[in-house]
């Protein structure tokens, strides 16, 4: 007879792509009453199977800030959880292409003279850190992840405040515009590996899983973003201005620290 555990079903609102269902299972991931995690990132579903009661994972939850709210709990007898083997691989595929676009679009960014593109390449670095975080500490103990995650955090915070200094710089100073070709093209190859990501690790779910909607996929905020530079660098082609880079450059460092600040809480 199989022994019965709880299942506690929670709607995430703002789980928009991966390097958020890492940030929940980093998180969760210390509590030993949770046995295993079910994440379906279409849905913004998360399914946590449990010994006792939900109230400490309700509470790692809410802390996230990621619109986590609890529908329901119910017992279960499924207690046989298929580890895939493939999905360490996965990972690292996913960390590599969020680093390699880090180092493309800051070097882009930096030649082209785009704030836009310097910005967007540290929201692909926090991504990066996450996936990094998850990988590096496997196997670890808790304390090393939780040392990893503030370093990584107080770095990304660290990058974001010099960013915002030479946006203020750039702002009332009389820099040469930024080219915008250069900010369309490189958004847009980033847009691509965006949407190859979010699609690689959710392929890994379940064969039903596996076609990525176009509704789902222009939810997420790393694409959001990605078309904020690529409307950027239109406008300042027929602005002649570089205002549009600066503003958007602006608001992409507010949502890097504020991942920043989601890193650091793991810390805690």
């Amino acid at each position: 007879m199989k022994t019965k555990m709880n299942k506690t079903v929670f709607e995430i609102s703002k789980m928009d792509c991966p390097s958020e269902e890492n940030l929940i299972r980093m998180k969760l991931d210390g509590i030993p009453e949770v046995k295993n995690l079910d994440l379906d990132i279409a849905k913004r579903k998360l399914t946590v199977f449990h010994n006792g009661q939900a109230d400490q994972i309700e509470k790692s939850i809410d802390e996230l800030k990621l619109g986590g709210k609890k529908i329901s709990t119910e017992q279960t007898h499924e207690t046989d959880f298929d580890e895939k083997t493939s999905q360490k691989r996965l990972l690292w595929i996913v960390l590599a292409i969020n680093f390699a676009f880090f180092i493309i679009e800051m070097t882009t960014g930096l030649i082209s003279k785009s704030m836009g593109l310097v910005a967007d390449s540290l929201d692909m670095l926090a991504d990066s850190f996450v996936y990094g975080i998850s990988l590096f500490a496997v196997g670890g103990t808790l304390i090393k992840k939780k040392r990893i995650a503030k370093l990584a955090g107080y770095f990304q915070i660290t990058l974001a405040i010099i960013g915002f200094v030479e946006v203020l710089r750039r702002f009332f100073g009389a820099d040469r515009l930024p080219d915008f070709s250069t900010m369309i093209i490189v958004s847009i190859f980033a847009l691509i590996a965006n949407g190859l990501c979010l699609y690689i690790l959710q392929k890994s779910k379940s064969k039903e899983e596996a076609h990525m909607k176009a509704s789902m996929i222009f939810t997420s905020n790393d694409v959001i973003i990605n078309l904020g530079v690529i409307t950027a660098g239109v406008l300042v082609n027929w602005l002649n201005s570089n205002k549009p880079d600066l503003i958007i450059g602006t608001i992409v460092f507010v949502l890097v620290i504020q991942g920043a600040f989601r890193i650091l809480k793991l810390g805690k």
